[in-house]
């Protein structure tokens, strides 16, 4: 028999979807295949120590997306530069754990920007996912959508704002923007700082909302149309899922509409479009993976302007998507044909096979 693969599930962390993590962790854990993979839990809590949990306890309220938290109890713990995988113990003491791989679960800053993958790149340990250029660029939505419109992506028009620059007067942004538009942290996820404005009384609140979360932050066009998202999945040559469409009860697919209120949205998998414009869209979510420089798994979310001959636009990628059970990722790879225990697997022997790859390149003279 083969032997297991031990694979660290990395979740939680510095960031303000530090709790969608935590979801998203429970998920993977109770669904990987135990038969060819050992999971290692190892929690990262609000201040950002890295805490190895037990399998019996590593959450408390777990079944509460609202009062979900890491449990403290456990080990403290750290990878250091080219430990292969090897896990530090705080103090030193007993057997250190060895990982084979690690499943980063990380939503947000500290984690899906490119810190994390730093790290396991320093560790020289496999990881899924994007790697350090391809994580950074799908956090930073300025950088993103300028990378996209260089290639000739078609976007929505955008403003990018850093927090010592002047604040555009509110004529100005409607002029380039229009009404309604949004106000959001440039490097955040899960609609978290996000507002949309309908007035010069509500524009400088959103302003500084989003400040709170970033010191860069993007004004957007609202795109009257429908909200469609295409899953991908793969290294070099990545396929992309049947899109799926979002139908949010919610003014927009806020981070209560996602995660907190059971009714917020209603999810049409797959979506109800003709096929040249699932192709074009499945075509557009390859290429912006591509654009970004992903690996592994990406997310690719769309509008389909209702104003025009059904004009597909790029909103923008997630490098590290909500994986629990009911999460828009996996439920497209669902409808694709591929279960969520094999997603897991295929997410796994990816980031192995490129691990591998690029061991085999020079790194001296």
């Amino acid at each position: 028999m083969a032997k297991k693969i031990n694979v660290g599930i990395l979740f939680g962390g510095k960031s303000a979807e530090h709790e969608v993590s935590l979801q998203s962790a429970k998920n993977v854990f109770d669904a990987i295949n135990r038969e060819k993979y050992t999971p290692i839990l190892i929690g990262i809590d609000k201040t950002g120590r890295w805490l190895l949990n037990t399998e019996s306890k590593f959450l408390l309220d777990s079944g509460d997306p609202r009062k979900i938290r890491l449990d403290q109890a456990g080990e403290p713990v750290a990878l250091v530069p080219e430990c292969n995988g090897a896990l530090s113990l705080f103090p030193e003491q007993g057997d250190s754990c060895k990982l084979d791989v690690v499943f980063p679960i990380l939503h947000g800053p500290f984690g899906e920007d490119g810190t994390v993958q730093g790290l396991l790149k320093l560790a020289d340990i496999p990881f899924v996912g994007a790697g350090v250029l391809g994580s950074a660029a799908g956090m930073d939505k300025d950088v993103m959508k300028r990378l996209l419109r260089d290639a000739g992506l078609p976007l929505g028009a955008f403003i990018s704002l850093r927090s010592h620059e002047t604040i555009p007067d509110f004529a100005q942004v409607t002029a380039k923007l229009g009404l309604p538009f949004f106000v959001k942290p440039a490097n955040m996820g899960s609609s978290v700082g996000v507002s949309k404005v309908h007035n010069e009384g509500e524009y400088r609140a959103a302003v500084w909302n989003a400040f709170v979360y970033d010191r860069k932050i993007i004004l957007e066009e609202f795109i009257k149309g429908r909200e469609i998202e295409c899953a991908v999945l793969g290294n070099e040559d990545p396929r992309a899922s049947f899109p799926g469409e979002v139908i949010s009860s919610h003014e927009f697919y806020s981070y209560e509409a996602k995660y907190l209120d059971e009714n917020g949205a209603a999810l049409q998998i797959p979506a109800l479009l003709p096929p040249e414009t699932v192709r074009e869209i499945q075509d557009l979510a390859i290429k912006t993976f591509k654009v970004l420089e992903c690996q592994g798994l990406g997310r690719v979310d769309f509008f389909l302007r209702e104003d025009g001959p059904g004009t597909v636009l790029v909103n923008e990628l997630n490098t590290m998507p909500g994986f629990t059970r009911i999460s828009m990722y996996p439920k497209l790879w669902g409808a694709s044909g591929i279960s969520y225990a094999d997603l897991i697997d295929s997410l796994i022997t990816l980031a192995i096979k490129r691990y591998k790859q690029e061991k085999l390149l020079k790194t001296s003279l």
